[in-house]
């Protein structure tokens, strides 16, 4: 995989923008109107945020059955975004594996839920 130009350099208070929680995945399904395969997940973030919906491309490496109970990072203030006829709330957190297929992004232990990234 090639490597892309570095990004512009940002200052702390523009990382601080970014919210970025953990999460429990609480439900998820198929998702075969995503141009690119998907799942639908629904996740909890506690109760500040709530239960928000994300669409994420976590078909390679990640079993539907298994992500029931996982935790993970999302970013939490984006805006909404359609994604054909679902609205993605957040925006689940992964990088590419040796393949470029995404990995999921998740505390190594159990985490309270709505923690916030620093």
């Amino acid at each position: 995989m090639d490597q892309a130009a570095p990004p512009a350099t940002i200052t702390f208070d523009d990382f601080l923008k970014v919210d970025i929680r953990v999460g429990r995945i609480v439900a998820a399904e198929p998702f075969p109107q995503a141009r690119k395969p998907a799942y639908k997940l629904t996740i909890d973030f506690g109760p500040e945020i709530g239960t928000k919906r994300s669409s994420a491309q976590i078909t390679v490496n990640h079993g539907v059955e298994e992500l029931v109970g996982q935790q993970v990072l999302a970013v939490v203030n984006f805006p909404p975004r359609q994604i054909g006829p679902f609205m993605s709330e957040v925006l689940t957190l992964g990088v590419p594996d040796a393949d470029g297929a995404v990995m999921l992004i998740r505390p190594d232990r159990e985490v309270p839920v709505g923690g916030r990234l620093f």
